[in-house]
């Protein structure tokens, strides 16, 4: 989901312009996946010079919109959600690297919904994630996200972040 063939969108079956003589005849003597199946190569031969050449074909992305509160919609952003991610973060907690996969696991998830997802969903998605890897930038995160406007917020969140229930003994164990 969240990507459309470019070859049904440009007419699948016409035949690629030989880049030797612009001839618009071939015909595909070798096709093979690429890229982890991501992809696929194609080893053509030209009937109007008989020369060969290769063509790759690969899906294209549809883009992801997000519905904003207001239901007004934009195309999906990482560098906007990476740089909110970002702020919240403490120094030094995530490297480069790892804030970029967290954006990338958001946006998969996002995509794998379908073609639309509501700024809640990125929130609560970002929100997770900074639960788990450090309680001070999930409250940054949260206070801004979740608009905070009295100390009490920030105890009542405080107090939902603490709390965690250990799991249940067995009698005799």
């Amino acid at each position: 989901m969240g990507v459309a063939c470019a070859c049904a969108r440009e007419g699948y079956g016409q035949a690629m312009r030989c880049p030797y003589c612009e001839a618009d005849d071939d015909k595909v003597v070798d096709s093979r996946p690429v890229d982890s199946g991501g992809a696929v190569r194609r080893r053509r031969e030209c009937l109007g010079c008989g020369r060969r050449y290769t063509t790759h074909e690969r899906p294209v992305e549809l883009p992801l919109m997000v519905v904003k509160r207001a239901g007004l919609k934009e195309p999906f952003d990482r560098a906007k959600l990476i740089g909110g991610i970002g702020k919240a973060l403490a120094d030094g907690v995530v490297s480069g690297q790892a804030l970029d996969a967290i954006a990338a696991e958001i946006e998969e998830d996002a995509r794998a919904a379908g073609p639309e997802v509501a700024t809640e969903t990125l929130g609560m998605a970002v929100l997770e994630r900074l639960r788990i890897l450090d309680p001070v930038s999930y409250l940054r995160f949260a206070s801004v996200y979740k608009g905070f406007d009295a100390v009490s917020d920030f105890e009542r969140e405080v107090v939902a972040l603490r709390k965690t229930t250990a799991p249940k003994r067995r009698r005799g164990r």
